[in-house]
């Protein structure tokens, strides 16, 4: 079942460059990798100061050996994934180099990165037969992806409330290419049917982000579909993670009878 990391609150570890805290040390098992010989590292959260506010990041280190693809600004497309960053930013977020500004942020190495204004110290993890997926889930503007034409943008409505989900997946196994593409659909088909069974109306957000990591060497999957033998892992683990996620924001955000997909 997915798992919710312990208050923020709980036992900072030592402040790494940049005045960020280390959260995720051996007394933090909720957020640590789930022991995979196919799978190196764990993601690990840490917090930093910007423009007056205490903002969560979550990266996950791979290492060498890794290919992803990713819808990411920093990073996307199909190459080598040596780390993912998932970085929340402030509601009404204004900096025009989100780019540049993920890089400050970033480990060495060519990796993924993404932003979000959803809490990020509230991510959700759930892991199937060895198909892991973290997701961050914020729902301030949830959207269905065929919208009416000139219809009014309601991401650009205040920011009371964070939107965004970014989901980040990671599989022991090599994917070609069209796997790869194939798990995008499957994580976003995923997302969708948990964000509906949660009273959602929506097919997610405007802004969401996703990445799927797998080995780099090694015999290829042909299919990311549903019903492969590791899109239908992946499916379930992005399932669990997100409609956990979306309950977790729902204990935070309008009630249901308040929602309306835009």
């Amino acid at each position: 079942m997915p798992l919710t990391p312990p208050p923020e609150t709980t036992g900072p570890g030592p402040v790494r460059p940049g005045g960020a805290r280390d959260t995720a040390g051996p007394d933090t098992a909720p957020i640590g990798h789930v022991p995979d010989a196919g799978l190196p590292g764990r993601p690990r959260l840490s917090h930093r100061q910007e423009d007056g506010a205490l903002l969560a990041s979550l990266l996950w280190e791979f290492g060498p050996g890794r290919r992803g693809i990713s819808s990411a600004m920093l990073g996307g497309g199909i190459g080598p994934v040596e780390w993912v960053l998932n970085a929340q930013v402030p509601g009404g977020y204004a900096r025009m180099d989100p780019v540049e500004h993920l890089l400050e942020m970033a480990p060495p190495g060519r990796g993924v990165g993404m932003l979000t204004a959803a809490s990020v110290g509230r991510f959700t993890r759930a892991d199937d037969g060895g198909a892991h997926a973290v997701s961050t889930v914020g729902l301030r503007v949830p959207t269905w992806a065929a919208a009416p034409e000139g219809a009014a943008d309601p991401e650009l409505a205040p920011a009371h409330l964070p939107g965004t989900i970014n989901i980040v997946v990671a599989v022991p196994v090599a994917m070609s290419d069209a796997a790869l593409v194939n798990a995008v659909m499957t994580v976003t088909e995923a997302k969708t049917q948990a964000l509906v069974e949660e009273g959602f109306p929506c097919t997610g957000t405007a802004s969401d982000a996703v990445c799927v990591v797998a080995a780099a060497d090694g015999p290829e999957e042909l299919f990311g579909g549903p019903r492969s033998v590791w899109g239908a892992r992946i499916a379930r683990a992005v399932h669990r993670a997100v409609r956990q996620g979306a309950r977790d924001w729902a204990g935070q955000g309008p009630s249901r009878a308040a929602r309306r997909a835009r």
